[in-house]
């Protein structure tokens, strides 16, 4: 479907070069012939010459929008690679805490636990409650390490950031040159119309033709990527949804809840966070039991003992920013954020480029078929306008000077 979008474009390309190559022809060959001797401008030739300038004018015109239109894209794409840089950092923090929390319990269960087993070894019940700790440790452990959905995507939201800043970067450097491009040839014609310049005309007609063809050539590609983007503009939470999956294998209620992120959709995590809340409390409570029983029969134990709380208090502080990362608010808004920028600045400028390239087709086109019939108006260049009166190998003074003798 975007390819038949663009290959419109092309249609359009190729409809004007055959009538401005019929225009010309036409004009070329079907012109009735000048009387010799005769001076008089043709009827209508001031008309043809104003209605170029006009065109020129609404080309120009059109350049203002087309650097409006490409700020506005390219304002749109630097939200949506803000947004995907953000949501990956939310990503990339979840991972790390998880990493970084699993790590810890997993350390504290080999060392801290182990030695405290053995410290208290003499009583079973403490041993037990130690093992009911180490127990509910690798609970916690297990149930956090599901928490790192994004763990293994092969879908970066810092790989497409990049991409996408990649190509809007060498895109509006493109269309820069092509709106100087454009604006140049347009105060360049309207210099050699305004001085006559027969060579200078010329050269800005295959100027035009040049920048004709780039501006059907811009047209396809705008009016592609409008159509493109549109299925992120209406009704769009289906359309990404389908295509994160697709992409990432996620499952749909983790990307419904992201996506959506309504009361009627609950936490895919939740459960997994409650029991890992509840361990983390059952660990606690333990502990505490423990520091008053063991430490004053074996002094030894205080040691691993703090060193377990403090690995404990660390967890539950990672722990409580799991719970505010996780929750659908942040990638939410993310998502929401990146929708604005595609749908009300990316596609407002695409629009405006597509005017711009819509209004330079046309004052091009139309300039290419005044450009000849205000060339042909143009007074014939004299190689001796510049030669002196008096000079003898004037013509015009040689002329004068033979009809002097053959009236002697």
């Amino acid at each position: 479907a975007l390819l038949l979008v663009a290959a419109l474009a092309g249609l359009g390309l190729g409809l004007s070069l055959i009538f401005i190559a019929v225009y010309l022809i036409r004009f070329c060959c079907c012109r009735p012939p000048e009387p010799p001797g005769a001076k008089s401008t043709p009827p209508g030739g001031g008309c043809v010459t104003w209605s170029c300038v006009a065109a020129l004018l609404v080309g120009c015109a059109g350049i203002g929008i087309g650097f409006y239109g490409n700020s506005e894209t390219s304002d749109g794409v630097s939200q949506l690679s803000s947004a995907l840089l953000h949501a990956n950092h939310t990503l990339s923090t979840i991972d790390h805490l998880v990493v970084e929390t699993v790590e810890r319990l997993g350390e504290a269960v080999r060392t801290e636990l182990t030695t405290l087993e053995e410290v208290l070894a003499q009583r079973t019940e403490l041993v037990a409650a130690t093992r009911g700790a180490r127990w509910q440790a690798e609970a916690v452990a297990q149930q956090l390490q599901g928490l790192a959905f994004w763990q293994g995507v092969p879908l970066s939201p810092l790989q497409v950031a990049e991409d996408v800043s990649f190509v809007e970067e060498y895109r509006w450097l493109a269309y820069v040159l092509l709106l100087l491009l454009e604006l140049l040839v347009c105060l360049f014609t309207l210099v050699g119309l305004a001085k006559q310049s027969k060579w200078l005309v010329v050269v800005m007609t295959a100027m035009s033709l040049l920048v004709l063809v780039l501006s059907w050539g811009s047209m396809g590609l705008e009016a592609a990527t409008a159509v493109g983007l549109s299925d992120f503009c209406s009704n769009p939470d289906t359309y990404v949804l389908n295509l994160t999956q697709e992409e990432t294998g996620l499952s749909s209620d983790i990307l419904n809840y992201y996506f959506l992120c309504n009361q009627a959709i609950t936490n895919p995590f939740q459960q997994r966070l409650t029991l890992s809340q509840r361990a983390l409390a059952n660990i606690h409570s333990q502990l505490q039991g423990l520091e008053r029983e063991a430490v004053p029969q074996f002094p030894s134990a205080q040691k691993p003992l703090l060193s377990l709380e403090e690995t404990l208090n660390v967890t539950e502080g990672n722990f409580h920013q799991l719970v505010a990362l996780l929750h659908c608010r942040g990638l939410h808004k993310d998502y929401g954020v990146a929708l604005r920028g595609l749908c009300e600045d990316a596609l407002e400028g695409l629009l405006f480029l597509l005017l711009f390239s819509l209004l330079s087709a046309g004052a091009l086109a139309t300039t290419l078929c005044s450009l000849p019939r205000a060339w042909a108006l143009f007074p014939p260049s004299d190689d001796y306008e510049d030669t002196d009166d008096d000079d003898p190998f004037n013509p015009q003074e040689s002329k004068r000077f033979v009809q002097w003798q053959s009236s002697i």
